[in-house]
């Protein structure tokens, strides 16, 4: 079977490293060559609005899957034509705009912070009134990493990230006072059996995932998050993983953003699951069945944002698992990670901080 990656970064490269042993043939549909995927599996180029070269690319292959959920919606709806499309495309257009993405919290019960859309001053005034500041201001769409946002604290930065975001659709949220951040990461195969990795707890730095250790064990609020995830996943008649990421505030959990896709913080699942997330994509949207999602340990995962390491110097911490994604260093991009499976939280926590210290080096 070949399996048609949309996207050709990081998160396609993992999931063809796991097609690859399932006897399945990863190929990819990027913008340029120059690809970290490129060193897995073929690529095919062309814009993302180029319908003739996507309908030619869905014409090859047996599925068609996503790295990266901000392909046009327009370009893909055309590929059911040519090919089966996991997730949908009604998945991907819901999770563009936050404000769509909020709508479909809402109505499914899931908790979110107050938010209202933004297109005017006026509107971001009303808004404020209603909820108050501290706020968030925000793109509706391309937003990700803590881009297309300003934090709202004075009327002051309201008018100035106002100022700064205006020309666009924006959305207001209420500013959550969170305790922590967590993700739950689920999936779903074609027959709609549904399995649930355990909560990840996450740490961001400016906006960017830092790092993600698994299980965070509250059966309390694991099994709220999943009856969450499981109304989303049956919504939108979902194939594939799905990730969704709360704040904990007082013992609740505040839904932030879903993911149509693998995702950052369940890169852990690679050593630290008994099957990964890349691997049970992979099952999903193949029609295979789904593999065990239990945790073997506790996990902590690293991201190397930036710049990366030395080698030698990640793998001599004991149990390290280097991932290098063969990207070149910037700023503020995801160049690697590592992961540490330990036997024990404490050794878990100590794994993290060793891991989070070779990035300051």
């Amino acid at each position: 079977m070949k399996i048609g990656i949309i996207g050709g970064g990081q998160l396609g490269r993992m999931l063809a490293l796991a097609a690859h042993p399932l006897g399945l043939s990863p190929v990819f549909y990027e913008q340029t060559a120059d690809t970290c995927a490129a060193a897995v599996g073929p690529v095919s180029t062309g814009r993302f609005d180029d319908h003739a070269a996507l309908a030619a690319f869905a014409a090859s292959v047996d599925v068609v899957t996503f790295d990266w959920e901000n392909v046009p919606v327009e370009s893909i709806r055309p590929l059911t034509r040519f090919t089966r499309v996991s997730p949908p495309a009604a998945a991907l257009e819901l999770s563009q705009d936050r404000l769509t993405e909020k709508d479909l919290f809402r109505r499914l019960r899931i908790p979110t912070p107050g938010y209202a859309a933004v297109d005017r001053a006026s509107d971001l005034a009303r808004a404020i009134d209603r909820f108050g500041l501290p706020g968030v201001l925000k793109t509706r769409r391309f937003g990700y990493d803590g881009k297309g946002q300003a934090v709202l604290r004075t009327p002051g930065e309201a008018r100035a990230g106002f100022r700064r975001l205006a020309g666009q659709p924006l959305i207001f949220e209420q500013f959550v006072p969170f305790e922590r951040e967590v993700s739950l990461v689920a999936v779903r195969a074609r027959s709609g059996e549904i399995r649930t990795y355990p909560l990840a707890e996450n740490v961001h730095e400016q906006g960017i995932l830092a790092s993600s250790s698994a299980p965070f064990t509250d059966p309390r609020l694991a099994r709220a998050a999943s009856a969450h995830v499981r109304r989303l996943l049956e919504e939108m008649d979902y194939v594939g993983v799905l990730a969704v990421e709360f704040f904990v505030r007082a013992g609740r959990l505040i839904a932030n953003e879903m993911a149509p896709r693998v995702h950052n913080s369940g890169h852990w699942t690679i050593e630290g699951a008994v099957t990964s997330q890349f691997e049970n994509h992979v099952r999903a949207i193949a029609g295979l069945p789904l593999g065990d999602t239990a945790a073997v340990g506790h996990a902590v995962m690293v991201n190397f944002i930036g710049r990366m390491p030395a080698a030698a110097r990640v793998l001599a911490v004991p149990g390290a698992h280097l991932h290098d994604y063969g990207k070149s260093p910037r700023p503020g991009r995801k160049l690697g990670h590592a992961t540490v499976v330990a036997a024990s939280t404490a050794a878990q926590a100590r794994a993290r901080r060793t891991l989070l210290a070779l990035r300051r080096r």
